[in-house]
């Protein structure tokens, strides 16, 4: 049984289909498929069922393929290992970041990073919080940057900086000539994100909603899935909204006022890992260099 066999299992089972599975692994469908058939052989027994029109795995194909995924995520963690013997700071590091913070924070630290750290990759993905929970916790990513607490055993965090929450108000708003806003004068005309962005429950939290709470009828049937969206309801006048710091420069300019809360309500960012992931130096090099162009933005 070699490792290459075990891989060629995995896409199948991923892809259900022998030419997609073939594909992505850039080999001939003739050669996964009998690699997969010499597979079987060694092992004895059956592990994918084939039709002319599907593959599906078998039961017992299910019960090696569990086996499969931890001896290649074994792999995984010893070519890991060996990469940051030789160079910590050297190869992709894959990194989530909440959709609310990527595009505000990502264009200022990029640039730094790859000036500092040449040899060290970014590989991004953007996504809500429970999916970057679980991407740490099945190794498909090594980091990630969430607003709330992961409150998972095996995911430690760094709390990197808090950003402050802005009022943001169409222009002929009632308040809008405030210098400062009380979050609680906003909560019957607050717009929020849709569920499963946390900015959603930290925005309502600051405006005195209990966590639970059942939303307005204004919440419910205004949801948005970006804050640009959000922004633009605010600025066609239904309703009010906040929204994070550092997203300040990119949507104040869409027929808003922005302006301070009243208490300096604000979120924490957090930078969210596991205890064992093997190249720690490339996790501070990050955690520096946020911190950094944190610093140095109007924040």
């Amino acid at each position: 049984m070699i490792l290459q066999d075990i891989r060629y299992l995995v896409a199948v089972a991923e892809h259900l289909h022998f030419g997609r599975a073939a594909e992505a692994c850039n080999v001939s469908q003739p050669t996964l498929s009998s690699q997969i058939r010499k597979l079987e052989t060694e092992l004895g027994v059956t592990l994918l069922e084939r039709t002319n029109k599907r593959v599906d795995i078998t039961p017992v194909g299910s019960q090696i393929l569990a086996h499969a995924l931890r001896a290649l995520d074994e792999t995984a963690q010893m070519e890991a290992v060996a990469r940051a013997a030789r160079d910590p700071l050297v190869g992709p590091l894959k990194l989530g970041v909440i959709p609310t913070l990527a595009p505000y924070l990502m264009p200022l630290l990029l640039k730094p990073l790859r000036q500092n750290y040449p040899g060290l990759t970014i590989e991004l993905w953007e996504d809500q919080t429970r999916s970057l929970i679980e991407g740490l916790r099945n190794h498909r990513l090594d980091a990630a940057l969430l607003a709330t607490p992961a409150d998972v055993p095996e995911i430690t965090e760094i709390a990197l900086f808090d950003e402050p929450l802005l009022a943001a108000l169409p222009a002929d708003h009632r308040l809008a000539g405030k210098k400062a806003i009380s979050p609680e004068s906003l909560a019957d005309e607050l717009l929020v994100l849709a569920d499963g962005h946390c900015l959603a429950n930290q925005a309502l939290a600051a405006c005195g909603a209990k966590t639970g709470a059942a939303r307005n009828a204004l919440q419910s049937s205004m949801q948005a899935a970006t804050l640009e969206t959000l922004v633009n309801l605010v600025a066609a006048g239904y309703g009010t909204t906040l929204i994070p710091a550092l997203a300040a420069d990119s949507l104040g300019l869409r027929g808003i006022v922005l302006r301070p809360l009243t208490g300096h309500s604000s979120r924490t960012i957090r930078l969210a890992s596991r205890p064992g992931f093997p190249r720690p130096q490339a996790l501070r090099a990050l955690e520096r260099m946020i911190r950094e162009s944190v610093a140095g933005s109007r924040l």
